[in-house]
Parts: C-alpha cells; structure tokens; sequence
C-alpha cells in the first residue's frame, strides 16, 4: 500500500480535489434549481444532461488524447471545467444549465480517462488492485467532503460556486507536475453487446438498472432533499451518508463476493437496498430514518456494480474481460442517461416520495431477475470465479478496463499451477 501511495500520490491527491469540486457541483444544482423556482421537470433535464455529456465524453475522449496527448487534454478541460462552474449562478436559465451539465460530464468524463490511465500506468499488476481500491476510496471521500462544504455556504450567492472552480482548477496541478511520464493511451476494441449480453445476462440488465439507480442518487437527491422541506445542513448529511454506505460496506461485501456465489449476494443487497427505499417511501419524513435509509441504499447500490463486474468476468474468457469493459460502461451509461428524468417524472406524480419509489422499482427488479437467472444456469465453482476488486459507478472505462485486466490476471496466475502462492 506504502508503494502504491508513494508512486501514486500526486494523481490521488489531485482525484480527491476534483471530486471534492464535482460532488459540490451536483448537490449544489439540486438546491440552487429549487431557490430559482425550476421545476421538477427540468431539474430531471439539467441533471439527466450530466450523464448524456459523460456517456458522449467516455466514447470520445480516447480519440482525443490519441490524437493531442494527456496533458492537452488535461489542461484544456479543466479550464472548460471551471469556466462552466462560475457561470452556472451567472445565467440562472434551465436549458442553459443542461446544455452546461451535458458540456460538464463530457469533460469530467474525459478528464478520468485521462487520469486513469495515468494511475494504471504507474501501476504494476502486483498493485493495481491496491491501486484502484484506493482510488475508490479517494473518490468517495471527495464527494463526502463536499457535502460539508456545502453545508457551510449559501447556496443562493456565488461563492459556493466558485469554491469547486478553484478546486478543480488546483486539483490538476499535483497531477500535471507530477514525474509519472505520461502513459501511452491503448484502446481496447470493445466486445459486442448482444456477445456481453449472452455470455452474462444478469449483468448486462443489473448494469442498465443499477445505471439509473446510481444517477438518480447522485443527479436527483439534492432535488428531493429541496422538496422534501430538508434543510441545507440536512440535505448535506442525507447525501454525505450515502457515499459513507457505499465506502463503509465495500470492503465486507468484496469478501463475501469471493467466497460464495455471487448471485446470491447480488440478490441479497438489490433486495435490502430495495426493502430500505420501501421505508424511504412510508417513513422518509422522518430524518433520522432517511438518514438510516441512505446509509443502506448507499451500501448496497455502491459494491453492486463492482459485484456486477465480478459476476459478468466470472463467464468471461480471461483474455476477453479487459474488452468488456467498454460494453459495460456503455449499458452503465445508458441507464444513467434515463434515471434523473424518470426520477423526476415520478416524483412530480407521486411527490418527494417518487424518488424512493424509483430506486425501489429498480433495485428489487434487479434481484428479482438476480433469482430467475439463479433457475437458469448453474453457479461456477468458487475456485473458477475471477476476484473481486473495488471500482466505482464515477469512474471512466479506463478504471473498469484495468479493473477487468487485475481480475484476468489473478485468474490466470490461479488457474496455472505453475505460479507461486
């Protein structure tokens, strides 16, 4: 761990203050739409166009530092970035702002491309699943403290926006005067959907539906923190909790995952997840219960993805897995793109509670088909199965791809007799 820190440090410090600016950039839309009188509906559009400019900017972005290089494309979208972030209190107008989200995931999506693939470079296959474990945990931390932030601020003035244009305009230089020489960028060709789609089916929907999940917690919990009469302070802590979920139960259901069939625990955390959003629904309006339910939907919503991408490898030939990623990510994507406008078209029918009723629907959806695919096809011996190794929902498919080679490599070194250990 002591290595990967020391080769690794400048790029996790500059992750974890470019987290910091784009976790308060998403909470503090929420809140600032509702002060300027938008409507839930176009909150869904603004935060929905977030993930249509990170799916966009996660197809684009390879090309763009092929042809220019890492460090081009690093310092340009991070001056993309912090214009757009000083000019959302400038021009309070809906559609500006969705044009503005989907220009801004488009360059945070291209700006995590670009520094995964630093951080996979500087590591070997020894660290690399210490490597991204801590880059997990640096992102959920980001976005954790951000939250306290906000919590400190006004968010109908303009300073809480320019704190994460400053963050993210110093973020980059930890990681632009760094010594890691700038990695040469490889595109993995991407597997066909209906090839990923055949050899893991659970995986392929649970992606899509976790997709929607995870964008309308990250896009729409500030929404409905608005609505819901929460105060700023309070809508803080409510998302802040999330993320302690996600980071608190990673780990413990990483190691479940690798000794037990995975559909089971796939099934077991969509329904607990699925069951603590039922309470959002009757009981949301009570804090200290909502507090209880986002630590619980955090927790199981979070390891799911990296479960999920556990799960598909499983049915993958070892050569085949770092391909995948890029199919993944789009499916992942997709969802994404659907989950805040679904969300808001639900929570203007059914009120504040629309957002729990979302996450509900999907969450026991996934574990409803988690247990249809279990009568489907038999379970791989534990000793077959590929590892475990932490990634998150925010990261680039440079992230999941190296994520996708560490498994194929402790596959291969398990399966060959010939390996020590």
């Amino acid at each position: 761990m002591m290595k990967v820190l020391g080769s690794s440090w400048a790029l996790l410090l500059g992750m974890s203050l470019l987290m910091l600016g784009n976790g308060l950039q998403g909470t503090l839309l929420g809140i600032r739409g509702q002060l300027e009188g938008f409507s839930t509906f176009s909150m869904s559009l603004i935060m929905s166009g977030y993930f249509v400019g990170f799916l966009g900017g996660s197809r684009v972005a390879p090309e763009m530092i092929r042809r220019v290089g890492h460090i081009r494309v690093f310092a340009a979208l991070a001056s993309f970035i912090s214009a757009i972030l000083i000019l959302y209190p400038t021009i309070t107008d809906p559609w500006v702002w969705t044009g503005l989200r989907v220009l801004i995931g488009f360059c945070f999506s291209a700006v995590y491309v670009t520094a995964e693939s630093w951080l996979n470079n500087a590591s070997t296959n020894e660290t690399r699943g210490q490597a991204l474990s801590l880059y997990m945990i640096v992102q959920m931390l980001g976005i954790i403290g951000a939250q306290g932030i906000v919590a400190l601020g006004d968010p109908s003035g303009f300073v809480l926006f320019i704190i994460p244009s400053v963050l993210v305009s110093i973020s980059f230089a930890p990681i632009l005067l760094s010594v890691n020489p700038t990695p040469a960028f490889e595109r993995t060709k991407p597997m066909r959907l209906v090839d990923l789609y055949h050899s893991s089916p659970l995986g392929c929907v649970g992606m899509f539906l976790l997709g929607a999940v995870f964008s309308a917690q990250f896009g729409m919990a500030a929404v409905y923190g608005s609505q819901a009469g929460l105060s700023v302070q309070q809508i803080s802590l409510f998302i802040g909790v999330i993320y302690v979920g996600g980071l608190t139960l990673q780990f413990p259901i990483g190691w479940a995952s690798d000794r037990m069939d995975r559909r089971v625990l796939i099934c077991g955390a969509a329904f607990i997840g699925g069951g603590a959003t039922v309470v959002g629904v009757l009981l949301g309006h009570n804090f200290v219960v909502l507090l209880g339910v986002a630590f619980v939907i955090g927790g199981m919503t979070n390891p799911l993805y990296a479960l999920l991408i556990a799960y598909t490898n499983d049915y993958l030939e070892v050569e085949d897995m770092a391909a995948a990623s890029g199919g993944m990510m789009f499916i992942n994507g997709v969802g994404a793109v659907a989950g805040p406008l679904t969300t808001g078209w639900l929570m203007g029918v059914f009120g504040p509670p629309g957002f729990w009723v979302f996450m509900s629907v999907l969450m026991l959806l996934i574990g409803s088909y988690a247990l249809y695919r279990m009568t489907r096809r038999a379970a791989p011996g534990i000793s077959d199965t590929s590892a475990y190794v932490t990634v998150l929902a925010s990261s680039s498919q440079v992230a999941v791809g190296a994520a996708q080679e560490w498994a194929a490599d402790n596959t291969a070194e398990e399966s060959d007799p010939s390996q020590g250990g």
